[in-house]
This record gives C-alpha cells, structure tokens and sequence, in this order.
C-alpha cells in the first residue's frame, strides 16, 4: 500500500467513476484502475462494485476511506508543519446553503482546523439568496454554494465538484433491474419531490424539455424523508450522487438508475463578489479547495489586501 494508491482510491470513491477521478487527478484512466487493483489485492478485498454507472463502494471499501482519508489528512499536516502554514491566523466569515453545509462542507471543515488551526472559521447557513446579498455587502468573505444555482451578475464563482442526478429507486425495483429509465416511464411512478435549496425549481430545467409532469405524490425539505419515502416503495425521485446513500434511516436499500436523457449536474464551488480584495485568511480558504480538487489556479480573480 502507498499513498498514491490511497490518493487514487479516494478520489475514485469520491467521484464515482474512474474517468471522473482520473479526469480530476489530471491523469489516465488506466493508472486509476491499476491503482486501485493493486490495492485490493494487497489487502485482499474487493473495494468497488463495477456498475454500469461507476463504482460503488462496498463494505470494506468504506471502511477503507476513512482509515485512507485520516492517513492523507496526517500528510498533509505534516507537510503544513515543514511549509509554517500551520502559523497562519486569521478570521473568515463563510455562508453556506443547507445541502452544502450537510454533505459537502464538514470534512473539509475538519481538515481545515487541523491542518490551520490559527484560522477561525466563522459559518452562517442561509438560502441562496441570503448569501448572494451578504456577498454583494460584505457580510461574508466568500461561500460555499451551488454554483449551479448563482444568478447575481456581481458574483464570480469556482465550481469545484460536478455531481451527477440519478433516478433513485427503491431495491429491485422494475427500472432498477431494467438499467436503465426514460421519463416517460419515471413519469408514470409516484414521485418524492425534495424542496430544499431550490431541488424544485432545478428539477424543471429537466422535465421541462420532457413535456412531462412528475407525479408528485409529496414535496419535502427533507432529504431524509425522501430518502425514506423512496426506500419504503412511496415513490421515486431524481437527486445527485453527492446526496445519495444506498440505505435509509429503516435500513432499506436505495439503488439508482440512470436516464435516458441527460439530467444537469448538481456543481458545488466557491463565490465571492467581484473585484473584493482577499485577506490571507481567505486565500488560504480558497487555495485549500482548489488544492484539494485539483482545479486550475485563479490567482487573478481575487488578491490579498
């Protein structure tokens, strides 16, 4: 086992899929596979169910990710220690929306503290809306938000992740064992309709085209009503892969189907408003995520004041 085995292996189980993390890593697809087939057989264990939409952890292999992201974290603070970023101080005022804050943000949060520990991060959960204001006025320094969403014109935005909407279907279900579902098929079944964070308003930028209706049988700003609903047999629904979870509260399994017809992506980034200097605090914020996520440098859309 190496590190970039397990470097390779999370971003694999991370993504999804092989190309996505291969794409990410900015490398090719075969080092991917030949990484995490070498690793599984090192620890002789299958790691990944190959699906026909990606790659699925299995049991071990979420055991795995944890152990392999606590390992990768120790690097880099031990890397932090030789490079005296650990002696950067500061505050920041972030926003974040409900989704972000519950599926995206907390381990990146805990990586920050230990890896910045004289960084205070100080954290507000608003609605899109609420942040694009607090942005435009100062309140906050930046956000994570879904960019896919943004609409102010004085904002500049960083998508970091690109998370892929499926059909969630509970297990075994007709479309789940065909593999496959058109929305003329999806409209027939009674649909769970998430309400949080503008899930939907978003959903009519794909039925529209369709000229179909959902067959909303409830709307719910919970997602772990939803994720209930669908496990149960209530009803189907179209979500992302960063939100989804093969099981419910009940321990009934969730499976996913993809479509048809290509659905958006939900993206995930960084906002902050245009022409705003940056404090060393928030470059480092801003450094640390585009560090993890492999994107290009954009030192010129903002500067330390």
């Amino acid at each position: 086992m190496n590190l970039r085995q397990l470097k390779y292996f999370i971003a694999t189980a991370e993504l999804g899929q092989v190309s996505r993390a291969a794409s990410e890593l900015r490398i090719s697809q075969s080092s991917i596979t030949s990484a995490v087939r070498d690793l599984e057989q090192d620890l002789d264990a299958i790691l990944f169910v190959r699906t026909a939409h990606g790659m699925e952890l299995t049991a071990p292999g979420r055991e795995l990710l944890g152990a392999a992201r606590e390992i990768m974290e120790k690097v880099d603070m031990a890397r932090n220690v030789v490079h005296g970023h650990s002696e950067i101080e500061g505050v920041i005022n972030i926003a974040a929306t409900y989704t972000v804050i519950g599926y995206f943000l907390p381990f990146h949060l805990d990586r920050l503290k230990h890896r910045f520990p004289g960084l205070e991060i100080r954290l507000s959960e608003l609605n899109r809306e609420s942040i694009e204001e607090g942005l435009i006025t100062d309140r906050f320094d930046m956000a994570m938000v879904l960019t896919s969403n943004t609409q102010s014109m004085e904002l500049d935005t960083q998508t970091l992740l690109r998370s892929q909407r499926r059909l969630w279907v509970p297990q075994n279900h007709p479309l789940q064992i065909q593999g496959q579902a058109t929305f003329e098929e999806i409209a027939e079944e009674d649909y769970i309709m998430l309400t949080v964070d503008e899930a939907a308003h978003t959903s009519m930028k794909y039925w529209g085209p369709t000229g179909l209706t959902p067959k909303v049988k409830l709307r719910t700003s919970s997602t772990e009503a939803v994720r209930s609903m669908v496990a149960n047999g209530q009803g189907v629904t179209i979500l992302s892969d960063m939100v989804h979870r093969p099981w419910s509260l009940e321990g009934r399994r969730i499976g996913t189907v993809v479509t048809d017809r290509e659905i958006p992506s939900m993206d995930v980034g960084l906002a902050w408003r245009k022409g705003r200097d940056w404090s060393e605090a928030t470059r480092v914020f801003f450094d640390y995520f585009m560090d993890a996520f492999q994107a290009p440098q954009m030192g010129h859309l903002g500067h330390r004041s």
